[in-house]
């Protein structure tokens, strides 16, 4: 009866290390997915923008989540010097619906929209006040309220710069120059071609009308040859 003990015993202890790897397992499969799928806010490729004063630009900002979204909220703020200014705020409920946007500032007007995951905003007007930092924010409680956020970066100017397009003029008239000349030795050749042909032509005109010449001469020759030597009846 205790050999039955043991055996039972093990096979349970088998069983629990058994059930608490499958678990760990699951867990850390959890994990993955999560963190794979997260919450994740971009201003794009470019992270700044350089603006002239007085117009308007747009501050752009998508979201993305594998896992889905549900009360996504977001919002945008500035930074004036440390402290964060709030411009607006809303809350997304599911995907594809619009939210209802709080707006705190009269120069900002919300254009996104959820059905392309689009939270950016317009910034009419701007100042040379409005240059620093702007963050996009948003939390997903569907990913146990997991945020995250992106920063663009305003520029603006009193006029915008110049580009130097000197070197691009010079390599694209080069380039165009080389083109060109290719392009009438390509032309010169075809006719240089052409005329050899043509006089390749006569020549071989000329050799067949002389050797005809020749042949005909001869059987003219041979023909009064004949008559003088065919004796009188």
């Amino acid at each position: 009866m205790a050999s039955v003990d043991i055996t039972g015993s093990n096979v349970s202890g088998r069983l629990r290390s058994g059930d608490l790897l499958h678990a760990g397992l699951a867990v850390a499969l959890l994990l993955g997915v999560w963190s794979v799928g997260g919450l994740e806010v971009s201003t794009g490729k470019v992270s700044s923008i350089e603006a002239m004063n007085g117009s308007t630009v747009l501050l752009p900002c998508t979201y993305s989540s594998c896992i889905g979204i549900k009360n996504l909220y977001f919002s945008w703020h500035y930074n004036d010097n440390g402290t964060m200014v709030k411009l607006c705020e809303a809350v997304i409920p599911i995907e594809g619906v619009e939210p209802r946007v709080s707006v705190y500032h009269e120069r900002v007007e919300f254009v996104g929209s959820s059905k392309s995951n689009n939270i950016s905003i317009l910034l009419w007007n701007i100042t040379f006040e409005d240059e620093g930092e702007y963050i996009c924010f948003a939390r997903n409680p569907k990913e146990k309220s997991r945020n995250h956020s992106a920063i663009f970066t305003l520029i603006v100017v009193d006029q915008m710069k110049e580009v130097d397009n000197t070197l691009t003029v010079i390599i694209v008239s080069g380039l165009g120059g080389l083109i060109g000349l290719v392009i009438i030795v390509m032309v010169i050749k075809a006719l240089v071609v052409h005329f050899l042909l043509k006089d390749d032509e006569k020549n071989k005109e000329c050799l067949v009308s002389s050797s005809g010449n020749d042949n005909t001469e001869n059987g003219l020759s041979g023909a009064k040859a004949d008559n003088k030597g065919t004796p009188k009846a």
